[in-house]
């Protein structure tokens, strides 16, 4: 068995567990971040959640790594899966290969690819926004000179920020904060550009199967015995 089929294999049998144990970081992150009255025991496990979880992502790095069978390649080539590993609350988007699997039937994709690209671009968006959401508020909550003052202010400031809008009634201070802001503008400038070129090559195809259906042979020509003028 060639290493891309023990490669395949590996990531096929370890999607559902990965995408679950993403859900799962980001609802303890949510908890930590939000709850702060919460007892002490329930912070412990939500960070407990998070490190299973972490340490399954870094595993499946490493395994992933050696399947390959690329050595010091891997890294280059695979350097978004790296940058995942460092920073968790990317993990999520793993929900959406899940939702791809389930969306298959007999081998082949239910919706038609522009479809699946709008959806899953649509699906990406709201778990980027949320995960971003979060990472900017524990950074802004309380430092000085920040107006970010509540949840519902950062998932306001999210849907400025991923719809490229910036209306800057709110702006991150911190230095981190204006790091993670730097992230959502190129993800929703990226989610963008993949929602508007899917649905403008739709269009395309249908004003051209439209076309098609109403004239499907060209204009009639000149009956036989008959020139141009119709003599």
């Amino acid at each position: 068995m060639d290493a891309d089929s023990r490669l395949a294999r590996w990531e096929q049998s370890t999607e559902v567990p990965l995408a679950f144990a993403s859900l799962a970081f980001l609802i303890g992150y949510a908890i930590h971040v939000l709850a702060q009255q919460i007892a002490d025991g329930w912070r412990d496990f939500c960070l407990a959640v998070m490190l299973i979880a972490w340490v399954m992502f870094a595993s499946d790095y490493a395994v992933r790594w050696r399947l390959s069978g690329q050595r010091l390649r891997f890294p280059r080539t695979h350097w978004l899966d790296g940058l995942v590993v460092l920073l968790p609350l990317l993990r999520p988007l793993r929900i959406v290969k899940l939702y791809e699997a389930v969306q298959r039937r007999h081998g082949e994709p239910r919706f038609s690819l522009h479809a699946r690209v709008i959806t899953y671009a649509g699906l990406s968006a709201a778990l980027l926004g949320f995960a971003g959401a979060l990472a900017v508020y524990s950074q802004e909550r309380g430092a000085p000179g920040a107006n970010m003052k509540t949840f519902g202010d950062a998932l306001w400031w999210t849907c400025e920020t991923l719809t490229t809008v910036g209306y800057g009634d709110i702006t991150p201070v911190t230095p981190w904060g204006r790091l993670i802001a730097v992230g959502m503008m190129a993800g929703g400038l990226a989610l963008l550009g993949a929602v508007t070129g899917s649905f403008s090559s739709w269009l395309i195809q249908v004003f051209a199967r439209e076309g098609d259906t109403e004239d499907p042979q060209g204009p009639p020509g000149p009956r036989n015995g008959e020139g141009p003028s119709g003599e």
